[in-house]
């Protein structure tokens, strides 16, 4: 067995069974993915793929149980190259890091800038999806970690730590008559077509409910996963937005008006989603600090070496979550 052929099953089933693609994101060929999965299976004696023809299927229960022991191997092996290059180097390295547009574009541009500055020989990677996509990623040991506020609670392999929490604002274009009212309420809300994120993203779960609780269906519109998109098409005339506070911009949105809604929804929790069993360098709790100030190395090991998710939340209980 070879570690080889468990890179080649792994990513094969992250390429959802495509042996093509995985060869050419291995950089490798694809009879030759095909040969060592094969070899791996006569040594194992079950398949790990089920087969019509030349195609996989599936995968088969047996190849289930293999996978995700595969997946647990090849991280702690990044585990051994990580401690090795913390002694040998401890400012050279790279970091990946998933997230959202609205993280993106509001909440990290200053961190990053400033670790950049700091950590110059490192490489930033920053990859961007759907909650659901990131924290796959994470999960999957693609990403060192995850910054999210929805979905990262659906995988249990993730150590989840919070870092601030957040509200909505509505934006509408000055001549607007919700410009004028003194307070918003849901019902007024409800007489106007919405446009806000799409399901499952920046905290779309609160909004919801709220409508909800309230007995009221909201008229959205149009969803998109991008704060700015949203904004956009607020300016068309399409409807109202209802967007992350943060996503206002005083100087960029002079023609827009953001009133405040967060006496409408319960706060959203935005956190940082790492993979359980992984070994955090140096320079990763610098950025996860910087990110949140709370989050100093010692609260992430103790939380890491938590025994379970109820303990993670006991270590939070009293620490005041910054707002913004």
């Amino acid at each position: 067995m070879k570690l080889q052929q468990l890179r080649y099953i792994w990513e094969v089933a992250r390429h959802d069974l495509n042996v093509s693609a995985t060869a050419q994101s291995l950089y490798t060929s694809q009879p030759g993915v095909s040969k060592q999965i094969r070899l791996l299976e006569d040594e194992l004696g079950v398949e790990v793929f089920a087969r019509s023809g030349k195609h996989l299927t599936h995968v088969t229960p047996a190849g289930e149980k293999i996978i995700a022991l595969a997946g647990e191997v090849l991280n702690q092996t990044l585990n051994i190259k990580r401690v090795a290059k913390e002694f040998s180097d401890e400012r050279k390295g790279s970091l990946d890091i998933a997230t959202t547009h609205t993280q993106a574009r509001y909440a990290l541009p200053k961190v990053i800038n400033q670790f950049i500055d700091g950590y110059p020989e490192v490489t930033l990677h920053m990859h961007q999806g759907t909650p659901m996509q990131i924290a796959e990623m994470a999960n999957d040991g693609v990403v060192d970690f995850a910054i999210a506020t929805e979905a990262l609670e659906l995988f249990g392999n993730l150590v989840m730590l919070p870092c601030y929490t957040w509200n909505r604002s509505v934006v509408v274009p000055k001549d607007h008559p919700l410009a004028k009212v003194d307070k918003l309420t849901l019902q007024a809300l409800a007489d106007y077509p919405i446009v806000t994120y799409v399901f499952g993203f920046t905290g779309r779960s609160q909004l919801d409910q709220a409508f909800q609780d309230a007995e009221l269906e909201p008229n959205v519109v149009f969803t998109a996963a991008d704060s700015d998109v949203i904004k956009t098409y607020v300016r068309l005339g399409l409807g109202v937005g209802i967007v992350a506070s943060m996503a206002y911009d005083e100087l960029q949105d002079m023609d827009l008006v953001a009133l405040d809604a967060s006496h409408l929804f319960e706060d959203s929790c935005t956190k940082i989603g790492i993979r359980s069993n992984t070994f955090i360098r140096g320079y990763m709790y610098k950025f996860i600090e910087s990110f949140a100030p709370h989050l100093t190395k010692d609260v992430v090991m103790a939380a890491m070496e938590a025994g379970n998710r109820q303990d993670v939340e006991l270590l939070f209980k009293d620490i005041e979550l910054p707002r913004h």
